[in-house]
């Protein structure tokens, strides 16, 4: 056996010295994304016909053979008071963002996804339900992918163009967002700070690292977050250092946001504040993940990006 092993599908050196030298539009420094999480009434529900119940939310809870009404209506909290708050702190800046939307989430509350069009915002997809594709068969898995593009093009009017599965993805989701034709970017990478490509059957896919630290989901149990300051102080610190060094290479800051989370009313307040900090800086792009994405792939010298022909049957259920 050679030392060390051969892993030929992971990357450890990145760009290294070779990063392009890519300037966001009007020579910001710095590209900050912001991905509203839209996973409400995705969740695993026995209500809903799924095989069990969510338990995770402000505290770990497992209610088996049952439904559980408690944990049901902590979710609702989001589409009913968390989004009306977050829609408007980010109106209120001037601020467009990629909702990431389950599609179940969006078929059974549609409003969200011509709200968030609406108002100028990306909406992409995270799946069908709010689930990990990692242990999902192939057929299983291009079903999700179908039925998710299939909802969120009814509630925004236009199909997703992007990706991003809770946590582990499969070892076929990239290839069948590839095969799919539909998808600009996957997010499905947490790996760096700035976009990278990907490519496979001659067909090219941007990868937008997202992130799981400037993100509100650390207001979970041991999470660390308890104030809307602690949320606000931290993905300042991360805006200050990648703000730095925007002036001599690409650097993209993602901040992730949920309904149920942030749009609480001790916490909405750290969003209010980080978006008002960042409106003090010249150079700062806040853009969509689609508008990245192509942006990427224009100051690499690639052709406009398409929507191409499926490689392969999707079909919706």
């Amino acid at each position: 056996m050679s030392f060390p092993p051969s892993l030929p599908d992971r990357d450890f050196a990145g760009y290294r010295s070779g990063e392009p030298a890519i300037r966001w539009p009007g020579g910001a420094r710095l590209a900050v994304s912001f991905v509203v999480n839209v996973e409400e009434g995705a969740e695993l529900a026995l209500s809903a016909g799924d095989e069990a119940n969510e338990f995770i939310y402000e505290a770990a809870e497992r209610v088996e053979g049952a439904r559980d009404l408690c944990m049901e209506s902590h979710y609702e909290y989001g589409t009913r008071r968390g989004w009306p708050r977050i829609r408007q702190a980010l109106k209120d800046h001037g601020v467009t963002a990629t909702l990431n939307a389950n599609g179940r989430a969006l078929a059974w509350s549609p409003w969200i996804g011509a709200e968030a069009a609406a108002d100028g915002h990306e909406i992409s997809a995270h799946g069908w339900r709010w689930e990990r594709h990692v242990h999902m068969d192939e057929a299983t898995e291009r079903r999700a992918i179908a039925r998710t593009v299939a909802a969120i093009s009814a509630s925004a009017g236009a199909p997703p163009v992007g990706w991003h599965t809770r946590s582990a993805t499969s070892v076929n989701t990239r290839r069948l967002l590839i095969e799919h034709g539909g998808f600009l970017y996957d997010s499905n990478a947490y790996n760096d700070d700035c976009p990278f490509m990907a490519a496979q059957d001659g067909r090219d896919l941007v990868i937008l690292p997202y992130a799981f630290d400037t993100n509100d989901m650390r207001f979970q149990p041991g999470g660390a977050f308890v104030e809307g300051d602690d949320f606000a102080r931290y993905s300042i610190a991360a805006f200050d250092r990648l703000y730095r060094e925007g002036e001599t290479a690409p650097r993209m800051l993602s901040i992730g946001l949920h309904l149920r989370i942030i749009g609480r009313p001790a916490r909405i307040g750290g969003l209010e504040r980080l978006l008002a900090y960042m409106a003090t800086h010249e150079g700062v792009w806040f853009a969509r993940r689609d508008a990245i994405a192509h942006h990427w792939r224009a100051g690499l010298g690639l052709p406009a990006w398409q929507p191409r022909p499926s490689l392969s049957r999707f079909e919706t259920l």
